[in-house]
């Protein structure tokens, strides 16, 4: 009887384990952002319905490519986040806009309360600064290629070229100087 119920019992945990993988996985699809979906096809449609689609989507594949862009909004995004090497090039090097780059990680406290605030200090330029987040756990290459060695690190960039940068949090005043000195105010 003992090894009845130790079968039972292990039979139970491989279930639970299965179940919070499953509770898991469903978060992180969740989770997806609409930044993240940039990944499908434009062909890609959605529907609400509970039949299945004739072709099959997959999130997990590798042939999909990253669109540059998505369709114009009217309400024009203080901050964006880079996706990649490419991107960064293309947003940030090649921007005819100043940018400041914030060099932040998840984990990081000091990084999101500054995040938020240099956001605001952006806004106020009424779109003559654009603001690049790269997050160094995603993206080690441009950390290091930046030196960027703590965050949060803040990188102003004119035409391609470190105009100025800074280490740490700084208050309003001081960021709204730092936003109006890349701006050339």
């Amino acid at each position: 009887m003992r090894g009845h119920r130790r079968v039972e019992r292990e039979e139970e945990d491989r279930q639970s384990h299965t179940e919070m993988a499953h509770r898991l996985l469903v978060r992180r699809i969740w989770a997806l952002s609409v930044k993240d979906l940039r990944c499908l096809p434009a062909s890609t449609s959605f529907s609400t319905s509970l039949r299945s689609s004739t072709t099959p989507l997959s999130f997990l594949s590798p042939k999909h490519t990253l669109p540059r862009s998505l369709p114009h909004t009217s309400r024009r995004e203080v901050s964006f986040n880079v996706q990649d090497h490419e991107d960064f090039t293309e947003r940030v090097i090649n921007s005819e806009l100043p940018v400041l780059i914030d060099f932040h990680a998840q984990w990081c406290g000091p990084c999101k309360i500054l995040g938020p605030r240099l956001e605001k200090a952006v806004a106020k330029q009424n779109g003559k600064v654009a603001m690049a987040k790269v997050d160094i756990d995603d993206h080690t290459d441009l950390a290091i290629e930046y030196g960027v060695s703590a965050v949060p690190t803040v990188i102003a960039m004119r035409g391609g070229d470190v105009i100025d940068q800074f280490v740490g949090i700084k208050d309003d005043e001081a960021l709204d100087s730092f936003v109006s000195k890349l701006v050339g105010q």
